[in-house]
């Protein structure tokens, strides 16, 4: 089974209590806490999308925007040297450097 599930564009990664014998999750990328849990896939998968519901009408409710997993843009900090040479690289493959790098990590991140 994978470790992770989706609903309405929030995921949820999954873990397994032995000792409660109960799957548990929580839906990452958010700084508010979403968590749901399930027995069995059909009342995990339940579970999030209720939790995620609840989260959305609460967000409603107190008249805020509910906040989205992930905006697909983030800041990284990098020694001056790894810029100037990650840079060089993009140039020498006529891409941007944002380009380059989202290539790179798309290479690198666990499937």
């Amino acid at each position: 089974m994978k470790n992770e599930i989706k609903y309405k564009g929030y995921t949820g990664l999954i873990e397994y209590d032995p000792q409660g014998r109960i799957f548990t999750g929580e839906v990452i990328g958010l700084r508010d806490v979403i968590t749901f849990q399930g027995r069995n896939p059909d009342e995990l998968e339940a579970s999030l999308r209720e939790s995620v519901e609840l989260y959305l009408a609460m967000c409603a409710e107190d008249g805020v925007e509910p906040e989205k997993p992930y905006s697909g843009r983030f800041n990284v900090r990098l020694d001056p040297d790894l810029h100037r040479r990650a840079a060089l690289c993009a140039a020498r493959e006529h891409k941007s450097l944002n380009d380059w790098v989202s290539e790179a990590i798309e290479r690198a991140v666990c499937q």
